[in-house]
C-alpha cells in the first residue's frame, strides 16, 4: 500500500533530518513536554516521549524515533510521527499526516486529521472523529466507531470493523502480501460492516477474507476475488 510504504521511508528521513540539526528543537534523548495553551514552532526526539497539553499550538512537526507521542485535548499540531511508538490525539485535536511504523494510533471523539498511517499497529478511530483522506495500516486491527473517513481504508493482514454509523467515502480495500508485508501467515482477515456503517465506494479484496455486512449497512459493491454473494449477512449488533 503506498501510505504504508511512504511511512517506511519516513524512518531514514527522519533520522537523517535529526542527524543534520534541521528538525525543530532537537532532542536526541529527552521526553519533550509542551505546556498547556502554550505555542511552539515543532519539536523532535530521538529516544524520548512527546506530550502536547491542552489548547496548545504547534506550528509544526512532532517527531521521535523511540517514544509515543500523546497530544491533549482541542490542541493544534502539525505532522506526528514516530517510529516506534504509539500516537494518541485526545478529543477535538486536530493534525496533518499522523504515521507510526510500529504502533497504535487512535482519536478520540471529535478528533481530526489530514491522514493516519502505520505499517504494524492497530488504529482506532472514535466517535465523531474525521480523517479527511486516507486511512491504512498492513498487519493490527482498524475499529473505526461512528468516525468518517474521506478518502480509501486499506489493510493487508488487518482485521476491519466499521460501526455504529461510521462512514468511508472511499474503497475498502485487502490489498495482496508482497515482499514487503508478507509474514506467511495466510489467516483470513475479517471484515465487519456492522449496523448503519456505510461504504461509499467498493470492498476491493485482492485475497479472501471472512466478510460480514450487517442488514441494516450499506456498500458500494464488492469486488476483487469475492462477491456480495460471498458475504455474511448478519442482524444484531455483530456477527
Amino acid at each position: 500500500m503506498q501510505k504504508n510504504r511512504r511511512s517506511l521511508s519516513f524512518v531514514a528521513g527522519l533520522a537523517a533530518l535529526m542527524l543534520s540539526g534541521e528538525a525543530p528543537a532537537f532532542d536526541f534523548n529527552e521526553n519533550v513536554d509542551i505546556e498547556a495553551g502554550s505555542e511552539s514552532g515543532g519539536e523532535s526526539t530521538v529516544n524520548g516521549s512527546i506530550d502536547v497539553g491542552s489548547d496548545a499550538i504547534v506550528n509544526g512537526a512532532l517527531e521521535t524515533v523511540n517514544g509515543s507521542i500523546r497530544i491533549e485535548r482541542n490542541a493544534q499540531v502539525g505532522n506526528v510521527e514516530t517510529v516506534n511508538g504509539r500516537i494518541r490525539l485526545a478529543a477535538g485535536v486536530t493534525a496533518e499526516e499522523v504515521a507510526s511504523v510500529n504502533g497504535s494510533i487512535s482519536l478520540d471523539e471529535q478528533a481530526t486529521a489530514d491522514s493516519v498511517s502505520v505499517v504494524n499497529g492497530k488504529i482506532r478511530l472514535e466517535p465523531g472523529a474525521q480523517v479527511a483522506s486516507g486511512v491504512g495500516n498492513v498487519n493490527g486491527e482498524v475499529v473505526i466507531t461512528g468516525a468518517e473517513i474521506g478518502g480509501d481504508l486499506s489493510t493487508v493482514n488487518g482485521d476491519v470493523t466499521l460501526t455504529e454509523n461510521a462512514r468511508l467515502r472511499g474503497n475498502l480495500v485487502v490489498e495482496e502480501p508482497d515482499g514487503l508485508n508478507w509474514n506467511g501467515d495466510r489467516r483470513e482477515p475479517r471484515i465487519v460492516i456492522g449496523p448503519g456503517a456505510r461504504v461509499d465506494g467498493e470492498i476491493v479484496l485482492e485475497h479472501e477474507v471472512e466478510l460480514f455486512i450487517s442488514e441494516t449497512a450499506e456498500v458500494g459493491g464488492v469486488t476483487g476475488v469475492m462477491s456480495m454473494d460471498d458475504a455474511v449477512r448478519f442482524s444484531g449488533d455483530r456477527p
